[in-house]
């Protein structure tokens, strides 16, 4: 599952993060508003914390403007405990749950579990093509009795191709997807990510594969 968290007190958001990759989130950090709409405009995200207080924009703002462009991913809201009429607003405004800080971690994880649950479009825990299954709890790639458990970036990068299956996304796309809106990442790894995932495939014995098309870009198809 990937998150975006969008806090502007870091030593909050550093925290926040070591506890969801803690318990196998993906999480993609920023520190105010504008990166939080820049980020949760060009990825694709399980979910979306956002602090209401935050510079450039504020998360309701945040929120309004996703809203109204047709974002459905679920967003929790972070508020200060005595700003009701801040809740008010942004459950008003689309959010799906607000949690009063200062809050416990633990009740954090419960609200974002909760959320995730009651996300309009269900995204399976188990992604699946032809005879090759994707555990996004454990980050098992798994043919039959074949299985591995990927690192971090693979799993993302075969988890988007799994969620997006048929389609052609370029190199760039990937690029900010999986490695982040603001990567200084070179544009070559994704070959060489993509590289590591066929020799996998061909591991254990997939009867899909990773189809390139010149000037177009990468997907996932059945192989004929």
């Amino acid at each position: 599952m990937k998150l975006l968290y969008a806090e502007d007190e870091r030593s909050l958001s550093e925290a926040v993060v070591d506890v969801l990759e803690y318990n196998k989130f993906s999480v993609d950090a920023v520190y105010d508003g504008q990166d939080a709409l820049d980020y949760a405009e060009s990825g694709h995200y399980d979910g979306i914390i956002l602090d209401v207080m935050m510079p450039k924009r504020s998360g309701l703002d945040v929120l309004r403007t996703l809203r109204a462009a047709g974002v459905k991913t679920p967003i929790l809201l972070l508020t200060a405990k005595a700003e009701i009429e801040d809740r008010i607003e942004g459950l008003d405004l689309g959010a799906d749950d607000y949690l009063p800080k200062p809050f416990a971690m633990g009740e954090l994880l419960a609200r974002i579990r909760a959320m995730l649950r009651r996300r309009a479009e269900f995204t399976p825990d188990l992604l699946a093509l032809g005879n090759l299954t994707l555990d996004r709890q454990t980050y098992t790639l798994a043919v039959d009795k074949n299985r591995l458990v990927l690192p971090k970036l693979e799993f993302q990068l075969m988890e988007l191709f799994l969620l997006n299956k048929g389609i052609y996304l370029s190199t760039e796309d990937i690029l900010v997807k999986v490695w982040g809106y603001d990567t200084d990442t070179d544009i070559g790894v994704v070959w060489v990510y993509i590289s590591y995932l066929r020799k996998k495939l061909s591991s254990l014995g997939a009867n899909v594969a990773i189809k390139a098309k010149r000037n177009i870009g990468y997907t996932l198809e059945l192989q004929s």
